[in-house]
């Protein structure tokens, strides 16, 4: 979403507002500007201004640096031991890293440097935020409207087996991830697998790994469905239509695995569990409000050529008003309520501001922590030299597989901002290349992905690490699987 080059903003943004359109996130600089900068860096022996900020790679700056955002990262991954929000270590270091670089570059006489670079970085956390911030005030919408509740109980009731509940919930969690994000549909099909199932820990361990992979394999295909493939779209480097040629890929990615785990499965069937749920007021209409959202970022992006959060603050808008009405219609269905049963019934009363509220504002701060971190990372000049190694020496294809394979261990937003802010010169095939292994590489573990980490904690002892990992060999398979059938179905975008 970055770009290295900091001095080069501004008119990087006028040259392209005319030719892919002023509706990225932020413009891509010429591989040319950028092994210019490199040939600068390796013939300089002290920090100086450039066009990638400052050369610190070599300055004690630089180092603590790079020294703040790992402890601040392996906080990040202890959380679930440290109770430690993952928002806190990063916002820190953060503001400690470019307090420190601010500083250096005052002592170059390039006090102007740092202060746009992070305003610039601001711009793009700015429009992720707005984005995801709407998008998460539908998801809480439809979940306080009881709609994942309805689901959960109406699968639980048609008394399926176990195999048959298996291809069910992972069926629905791969259809579902491309509109909600992957961890709320893991949680929802997590709970249906404990509900009916709870007896058999062998069959909730087996159908945990299945919604893990197929939740993240279902949100690579979709703009919607995952926080790399956003940003990706976002930045303007893949059409919106041009990621769903990642379709087959992530089935494929899905199925090869669930095959594999199907054997292992119990035979028989759940004991029958009549649980009931019933779908408050306006649930089904907020739906379609979300489904028109969608659509309105999609059209202002590829129609109006403006930020898709633009499309997404409309649609929240329209939310907001829907709850105007249900609120003011509240008293009258109370009224009914009373006339019909002599006393006031639910009236199931809409606040859109609690929604907004209840977004999960720790993620969103994670973003900004991360966001500015390793925007740092790049204004010393530091990813400068990480995509001359990557995508210079291994080449587009091995960096992008490796990227997938790192984000089994490490988060994959972190290392989808430092690609983006890389900023390799890729042809369509290999950013789908990538934005695939990004989001299906998590599911390699059980701690690569949030919905992993999540499904530990809500499955607790029955889905573990080490029953993920007893089948991370099949997860493996469905990886390469996944990557090798891209390049042959989708040989058109290499080109």
């Amino acid at each position: 979403m970055r770009e290295t080059t900091a001095t080069r903003v501004g008119a990087s943004r006028a040259a392209r507002a005319h030719g892919s359109g002023a509706h990225r996130v932020r413009p891509r600089g010429k591989v040319a500007a950028l092994r210019a900068a490199l040939a600068a860096l390796a013939f300089a022996p002290s920090a100086y201004a450039s066009e990638a900020g400052l050369d610190l790679t070599a300055h004690w700056a630089g180092y603590a640096a790079v020294a703040l955002f790992v402890s601040a990262y392996a906080l990040v991954i202890v959380e679930e031991y440290t109770h430690l929000r993952k928002s806190q270590p990063v916002m820190l270091a953060a503001g400690a890293i470019w307090a420190l670089l601010a500083l250096v570059s005052s002592t170059q006489g390039q006090a102007e440097l740092a202060h746009r670079a992070v305003r610039d970085y601001l711009l793009e956390f700015g429009e992720l935020l707005l984005f995801l911030l709407a998008a998460m005030t539908y998801v809480n919408a439809m979940s306080e409207r009881g709609l994942f509740e309805a689901l959960r109980a109406r699968l639980t009731r048609r008394a399926l087996s176990y195999r048959a509940l298996f291809w069910a919930t992972g069926l629905a969690a791969f259809c579902l991830s491309p509109l909600i994000d992957n961890l709320t549909t893991a949680l929802v099909m997590c709970a249906v697998v404990l509900a009916v199932g709870r007896d058999e820990p062998k069959f909730v361990a087996i159908a945990c790994i299945n919604i893990v992979v197929a939740a993240n394999a279902g949100g690579a295909f979709s703009p919607f469905g995952d926080i790399t493939t956003l940003m990706v779209w976002q930045r303007g480097l893949v059409e919106f239509g041009a990621f769903f040629a990642l379709f087959l890929p992530s089935l494929v990615n899905w199925c090869v695995p669930a095959l594999c785990m199907h054997v292992a499965l119990p035979k028989g069937a759940p004991p029958p569990r009549q649980e009931t749920a019933t779908m408050k007021r306006g649930a089904t209409t907020i739906v379609a409000l979300f489904v028109i959202t969608i659509l309105l970022a999609v059209g202002f992006h590829q129609f109006l050529h403006l930020p898709p959060f633009m499309g997404m603050m409309t649609g929240l808008a329209l939310l907001k008003l829907y709850g105007w009405r249900l609120s003011r219609t509240a008293l009258r269905v109370e009224a009914e309520e009373f006339d019909r049963q002599g006393a006031p019934g639910d009236i199931d009363a809409f606040d859109s501001y609690e929604q907004v509220a209840r977004a999960e504002w720790d993620t969103l701060l994670f973003f900004f922590g991360v966001i500015m971190c390793v925007g740092a990372l790049g204004f010393c000049g530091y990813l400068a030299l990480g995509s001359q190694w990557f995508y210079g020496e291994l080449g587009p294809t091995r960096a992008n597989i490796l990227i997938g394979l790192i984000s089994s261990v490490l988060d994959n937003i972190p290392m989808m901002v430092a690609v983006l802010q890389m900023n390799p010169e890729m042809s369509v095939g290999q950013w789908l290349l990538v934005t695939l292994t990004a989001g299906v590489g998590g599911s390699l573990l059980s701690i690569g992905s949030a919905a992993g980490v999540a499904l530990m904690g809500q499955a607790r002892g029955q889905y573990t690490f080490f029953s993920h990992l007893k089948w991370t060999w099949a997860i493996a398979l469905g990886y390469a699987a996944s990557i090798a059938t891209h390049f042959a179905i989708n040989a058109r975008y290499f080109a």
